[in-house]
């Protein structure tokens, strides 16, 4: 066997051992902190600070969009008799149930369409279901499409801050054309703000205001861990198309 050989045969043994007492090491870690206080959570050795902070984003957009799902139910309680299951009509608790309670669906059975397909068909006058839920269901499943389909993230996890940022976009697309597209008679789709005299209810716009900025915040977050540009756009959101996610 000559000299070379066996220092190359050396070396892989030195990275098999390496990757050896690393296992072990990780493992024994595992016991050790098995047996930490009650505020410790094991799953939290596979996160980065950044998996945490993405976690931390997820959870409060998904918040915000239930707050939303809530707000629009009660500023259009028609959209709950709109579609009717067989004998059954809908509650504003059956339809927050049915879009977050199973985050990885996508689909649903009064719909043919998620993601902005959805929001368009929300917002369309041949459409003449639920408006309220096809505009959530267009929305949360843009939002966790975003995400990658994941709601929990960990070292493995990626994501993709172009998409995050394509998602801000349609989050401001989607509030431009709820406040002005109308209906054949003139009437707007979905009652939104309202301006009352002295008194503006402008509660639907802080709501998308605040996913618009926690979507962008993560957006660059993600894009400087990966040592990427995002590709930014100037639009007028009167004229722009939803982006593709």
């Amino acid at each position: 066997m000559s000299r070379e050989l066996s220092r190359e045969l050396i070396r892989e043994l030195d990275r098999k051992l390496s990757r050896l007492f690393q296992m072990v090491l990780l493992g024994l870690t595992f016991l050790l902190v098995g047996c930490s206080g009650p505020g410790f959570n094991l799953k939290n050795l596979a996160k980065t600070d950044i998996d945490m902070v993405a976690d931390a984003h997820y959870q409060e957009v998904e918040l915000l969009l239930k707050e939303l799902t809530i707000k629009l139910y009660k500023r259009n309680p028609k959209c709950l008799a709109a579609q009717k299951d067989i004998g059954r009509v809908h509650t504003v608790d059956t339809r927050v149930d049915q879009l977050f309670s199973f985050r990885e669906r996508r689909s649903f059975p009064e719909l043919s369409v998620s993601g902005v397909d959805a929001i368009e068909r929300a917002l369309s006058n041949d459409f003449d279901g639920d408006r309220v839920f096809a505009l959530m269901v267009g929305l949360t499943t843009m939002i966790r499409q975003s995400y990658n389909d994941q709601s929990e993230f960990f070292i493995y996890s990626e994501l993709d801050g172009q998409q995050l940022y394509y998602s801000a976009r349609n989050l401001e697309i989607a509030l431009w054309r709820i406040s002005t597209y109308r209906d054949d008679h003139g009437a707007p789709f979905l009652l939104t703000n309202s301006m009352n005299g002295k008194v503006h209810n402008l509660s639907y716009e802080r709501l998308f205001g605040k996913m618009i900025a926690l979507q962008d915040i993560l957006a660059k977050i993600i894009a400087d861990k990966n040592q990427r540009f995002i590709k930014t756009v100037a639009q007028n959101v009167a004229t722009m198309a939803f982006f593709p996610i």
